[in-house]
This record gives structure tokens, sequence and C-alpha cells, in this order.
């Protein structure tokens, strides 16, 4: 059986200049369809023009607690999440 993919935790930037955030473990997949349309709700309406950041985590679990913590943090905080370890 083939090792399951890291789950990572991403950054987009919305053609309305607002970032979404959220998790996956096929991080180009993920992208591919929230540019095409077909992922999270809010993309549809909003879609992103660009990936700003992406961090990896050893497991779900890990990836779902960075995702609350980074999406309690102001807009200024957000990208320095991603540069500190």
């Amino acid at each position: 059986m083939p090792e399951a993919a890291a789950w990572c935790l991403y950054l987009l930037e919305c053609r309305n200049g607002a970032y979404y955030a959220g998790i996956t473990n096929r991080l180009d997949a993920r992208y591919a369809a929230h540019v095409a349309g077909t992922g999270a709700k809010y993309t549809r309406a909003n879609p992103p023009v660009q990936l700003l950041a992406s961090r990896a985590y050893p497991d779900r679990s890990a990836a779902s607690r960075a995702e609350a913590h980074l999406k309690r943090l102001p807009r200024a905080k957000k990208l320095a999440f991603f540069a500190t370890l």
C-alpha cells in the first residue's frame, strides 16, 4: 500500500483580496479544484489568484489544529505564521 501524503495547511489570496485557508493531503489537486471552481463554496465565488504559502504537518489532526489557529490570527499576521517554525 502506498504511503499517504503528508497533510498541509495552505493560504490562498483570492481575487477580492481576501485570504482563504484550508488543509489537504494533495495540495496541487486541491489548488486546481479551487481555480476550476470545484473547490470550496467561498473560492467558487472568490477565485484564488495565487497560493501564498503552505506548511506540511504529520497528520490531519495537526493540520486542523494549525488551521484553527491561523484562522484566529489577524490578516497582518497570517503570512508571518508560515515563517515561524
